[in-house]
């Protein structure tokens, strides 16, 4: 979030998939609702959600047991405790001490329902870990209100129709964190135990300074502006047809790291999606990605190759031609096929 900070003066925080008991979201923000000069934070609950109260265990309206849906709302956090500082203890103290800010909501809490609409309405950035599920449904509800944002993601959403467009158009982008560095989260015990027997570590989980850590294929979206978005990455590779192939089925060259992006090639290039990573879009351009078959850029679009290579991939892969491959053909003429691409072309002749 210290890439963000900017980004929160004098705003309204609406974090709408988030019970504030366990949400790390609603901690940073409460706590540093002063030193970011937050106007004010919204955090609401769903129905049903696993809620903790190991922290707030006295506070109103709730009994031990109860998991409805409710809101919090801040628009102050005063030292209440008088250490000079303010933290979690102020939160629990502020809480406690009026109803007005800890209310039960009268529908589900869902980030569709009304009220939550209506918190959306009012407030200037969200900021939360939506459910996947959902990704598709919760981003256009966040574009549909012309809401500025920061959340969590599967890296594959780059590719959804109703988001790519947004990312080619440059209304949304990938944060600051590195795609391809982990993103990490607690576990209980019996979990850790489960990762441990069942996944691959450094796939599914990772263990530091002792501790398990679950490993989440999950990378941030925003449309909030950061430097990184601005620097131009350094090409320093020269083009040739040996080192650079072009697909059989698409009139673009294949390129496997973005450190091998010539200096010096015009055309279309096929990158993968770790591009987004180095995107600068005074740099380069984005014109489509892999599978989009209604895709037409100067009458260059993806075909299904002959009846033999679609044979031969038969053979190869023990499954039928799918359009939206993009493909190369290795020295035997067999099709080799390449993960998902998006395809650039550099802005500037640069050196």
């Amino acid at each position: 979030m210290r890439h963000y900070k900017q980004h929160f003066k004098d705003k309204t925080v609406f974090c709408n998939c988030d019970d504030p008991f366990e949400s790390n979201f609603f901690k940073y923000f409460a706590i540093n609702f002063n030193h970011l000069g937050l106007k004010k934070l919204i955090c609401t609950c769903y129905a049903g959600s696993p809620v903790s109260y190991t922290e707030f265990n006295d506070l109103p309206l709730f009994h031990k047991d109860e998991k409805l849906p409710y809101k919090i709302e801040i628009t102050e956090v005063p030292d209440l405790n008088g250490d000079g500082a303010t933290d979690l203890s102020d939160i629990e103290l502020l809480l406690k001490s009026s109803n007005n800010n800890l209310t039960i909501l009268d529908g589900d809490g869902d980030f569709r329902s009304e009220e939550s609409v209506e918190f959306l309405k009012e407030s200037d950035i969200v900021v939360t870990n939506p459910p996947f599920s959902l990704f598709r449904e919760y981003i256009m509800q966040l574009v549909k209100y012309d809401k500025k944002f920061l959340i969590i993601g599967n890296p594959n959403a780059l590719h959804y129709k109703e988001v790519f467009p947004l990312v080619k158009e440059n209304k949304i982008w990938v944060g600051h964190k590195s795609m391809s560095a982990d993103m990490l989260f607690n576990v209980s015990e019996e979990f850790g135990k489960w990762l441990v027997n069942n996944k691959r570590q450094g796939s599914g989980y990772r263990i530091i300074d002792g501790e398990i850590k679950g490993r989440a294929q999950a990378i941030w979206f925003t449309n909030l502006d950061i430097e990184k978005r601005h620097e131009n990455l350094i090409l320093y590779k020269h083009y040739n047809p040996i080192d650079y192939p072009k697909f059989d089925n698409f009139d673009a060259i294949n390129i496997n790291k973005v450190t091998d992006i010539p200096c010096d090639y015009d055309g279309f290039m096929g990158v993968p999606d770790s591009f987004m990573d180095s995107y600068n879009p005074a740099q380069f351009e984005i014109l489509g990605r892999s599978g989009d078959t209604e895709w037409v850029f100067n009458e260059c679009t993806f075909f299904t190759p002959p009846p033999d290579e679609r044979i031969s991939f038969y053979k190869k892969y023990n499954r039928t031609w799918r359009l939206q491959n993009v493909y190369l053909l290795d020295e035997n003429k067999l099709p080799v096929i390449v993960y998902s691409r998006l395809f650039i072309k550099r802005r500037t002749n640069e050196n």
